[in-house]
């Protein structure tokens, strides 16, 4: 639309939707003579007024065919963006829908020209138009002073029934008519959808470069309820923007989808919707890791108390944080080639796991040994102070050992490190501890013997228990390593079916679109027409049926 129609039509949504009206109205920049104002594509932004949480996203172009520019390429490459980057394309221009108007949509027929579907094929619409349906967006024709009355051999039709009519294909094989079916061809196979409003006149002609501050009752009756059907229909009808596999375009994803189009214009090469979904994942899905590893953080900081009484304890906190950090990651990411960006997820997960199971280790063997010196430092002490070196003294000393040991047992939260540090602390006193053995005299060399088998077998034990504790615990670390790859497969595996379920509804929604079409050129009597649909059909179809990507993350 031109700038001056689209502030009208603004201006009068904003009445009829009172929740905009607080915004300061300001919308495209105006011009007011022949000359053209706007340039490039003009932005404008205001909250939905019909969906929670969405934003509209109002898009101005220039006026295409300007004599002024001199270069077709710029209103090409400016049509192609628009039809990119809308959810609903609107096609303005004046007066009816004659052969002058559909010569001068000659752009649409330039698409495949300018875009490409994939990167690994030469897209054109004989070949192809499947893979642009997927992606392009709903078609509006506006009719601006439209003055005729809506008849067709008398009877009146609608708007959307004076569109289909105009485009009908023409028989015949002259390159007239080629030209003439291209265009209505193109919008055919290409648009899923197509819709058509007129607008009268919004007010006299001396008038009209007033638009914007003329009141309602200055305006046309006819033209204020046009556009407010106009304006009710987009709140309605117009989908959130949607790329090719279900991904929704949100700001940080148009601002990147804007800039990777550019780049490749800029650069001389075609814009690419495969290559711009990929570029856009490598962003988000790398954002969508940092993302969940955050959220891991944060949650296992707030609900890890070290040291953990058990390991097993650690691991099950762990076991819910990832399952919670997998989501939001799975939530966030899409196309994520061989699944390289949930590999470094679980890599730096396991990581993640590894350096709390290590902090713990350590908290455990901070608290045991800060508890023993607190415990045994004044029977250390005592030691050096010769009161157990005396007649009797090593039955004291172990006695006065098993009860501090016994009190350290007792002692909470002293985490995984508890046997191990205890035993490692008792090593270190066995030399003194024999040496009391060896000088107590009322000891026999029977009993003293007998004493230094028992310390033996009881340092023996201790290992064998420290060992098995080792093992279970490296049992526990492969069992978690194990249901954290399960998790990982379960959650992909659920997402891929997502994902596939999505892919089959596109590809049925574009199979009914191509079976109608197909039956319309049918019965319009274009045999050649309908067999190169047929086999865009077939195409479909085998794709399909094909059998369904494995889950594997190796």
């Amino acid at each position: 639309m031109s700038s001056r129609f689209i502030n009208v039509v603004i201006h009068l949504l904003l009445k009829l939707h009172p929740v905009l009206s607080p915004l300061p109205f300001a919308g495209f920049s105006l011009g007011s003579t022949v000359q053209s104002h706007t340039k490039g594509i003009w932005m404008w932004c205001v909250p939905h007024p019909k969906k929670p949480n969405h934003v509209l996203v109002l898009l101005d172009t220039e006026g295409l065919g300007d004599v002024e520019k001199g270069d077709n390429q710029n209103d090409s490459w400016i049509f192609a963006l628009a039809v990119l980057l809308s959810s609903t394309f609107v096609y303005n221009s004046m007066g009816t829908i004659n052969q002058q108007a559909m010569d001068q949509l000659h752009y649409v027929t330039e698409l495949t020209d300018r875009i490409r579907a994939k990167s690994s094929s030469d897209n054109n619409v004989g070949e192809d138009s499947g893979d642009f349906v997927s992606f392009f967006p709903d078609f509006v024709w506006t009719l601006r002073d439209f003055s005729l009355d809506l008849e067709a051999d008398g009877e009146p039709i609608t708007a959307d029934e004076y569109l289909e009519n105009s485009l009908k294909l023409k028989q015949g094989t002259s390159q007239k008519d080629k030209n003439f079916n291209l265009p209505r061809l193109c919008i055919r196979k290409f648009f899923p959808k197509k819709k058509c409003f007129i607008f009268d006149r919004p007010t006299h002609r001396k008038k009209l470069g007033q638009l914007e501050t003329l009141h309602d009752d200055e305006l046309d009756s006819e033209f204020v309820q046009q556009a407010a059907a106009f304006c009710s229909y987009i709140f309605s009808n117009s989908k959130t923007k949607t790329l090719s596999g279900g991904i929704k375009v949100n700001r940080s994803r148009l601002e990147n989808l804007v800039l990777t189009y550019l780049d490749a214009i800029s650069s001389g090469d075609l814009p690419c919707m495969e290559n711009a979904v990929l570029a856009l994942a490598q962003i988000e899905n790398a954002a969508a890791v940092q993302k969940a590893i955050a959220h891991y953080d944060q949650q296992m900081t707030q609900k890890v108390k070290l040291p953990t009484e058990t390991l097993q304890e650690l691991l099950d906190l762990h076991r819910a944080t990832e399952k919670e950090a997998i989501e939001i990651f799975i939530k966030s990411s899409f196309k994520d080639e061989d699944h390289l960006f949930q590999k470094e997820l679980a890599n730096q997960l396991e990581k993640k796991r590894d350096d709390f199971c290590k902090q713990n280790m350590k908290a455990s063997s901070d608290r045991c040994s800060a508890l023993l010196r607190d415990l045994f430092s004044p029977l250390e002490e005592d030691v050096k102070q010769g009161i157990y070196s005396k007649a009797g003294g090593y039955r004291l000393l172990i006695q006065k050992t098993q009860e501090l040991k016994e009190k350290y047992l007792q002692e909470p939260r002293k985490g995984i490190q508890a046997e191990e540090t205890l035993q490692t602390y008792l090593r270190s006193k066995e030399s003194i501890i024999d040496a009391i053995l060896q000088t107590d005299q009322t000891l026999t060399e029977k009993e003293k013997e007998i004493e230094v088998e028992r310390v033996k077998a009881e340092s023996a034990q201790a290992a064998a228990k420290m060992l098995e504790e080792m093992q279970k615990k490296n049992q526990q670390m492969m069992e978690q390593k194990e249901k954290s790859y399960q998790e990982h497969v379960k959650q992909l595996t659920e997402k891929m079916e997502r994902d596939r379920a999505q892919l089959l509804a596109e590809q049925e929604r574009t199979l009914a679109l191509k079976l109608e079409e197909q039956a319309r050129l049918l019965k319009e009597g274009f045999q050649n027409e309908s067999r190169q649909l047929h086999n865009e059909i077939q195409n479909l179809q085998k794709r399909m049926a094909q059998p369904r990507r494995r889950c594997v993350i190796s």
